[in-house]
């Protein structure tokens, strides 16, 4: 909380980030595919604050991706905030060897897993 009762601005990227664990370990487990969670490290991230929001209040984020390539993917983010638009968020994902400690590709797998959130623009 800031010194004004909203969700701080650096909240922001924690509540993104628990909404792309939702989707990368829960979800794509849930389909059989655990290797995201042996390694993603964010490579970029962006964030438009549109309006406060209240501390405590629930939130809803809606995510998608934006970018697929050979060795990293984007997510898009909507916050919305009593079902108004809070904020917009993008992030560079790239899957990593944690073991190794070096980038690596995205796996046939993965590629399938993100194809169906993949929205072209």
């Amino acid at each position: 909380m800031d010194a004004y009762g909203h969700v701080n601005n650096a909240r922001f990227l924690t509540l993104y980030e628990e909404a792309r664990v939702a989707m990368f370990f829960v979800g794509a487990r849930a389909h059989g595919l655990g290797s995201f969670e042996e390694g993603i490290v964010i490579a970029r991230h962006e964030i438009d604050y549109l309006r406060p929001v209240d501390f405590g209040d629930p939130v809803r984020v809606e995510m998608w991706i934006s970018g697929l390539k050979a060795a990293s993917f984007t997510v898009d983010y909507e916050l919305f905030d009593d079902g108004q638009l809070a904020s917009r968020a993008r992030s560079v994902c790239v899957p990593y060897n944690l073991a190794e400690g070096h980038p690596r590709r995205l796996s046939a797998a993965e590629k399938d897993f993100l194809t169906p959130y993949w929205i072209r623009s």
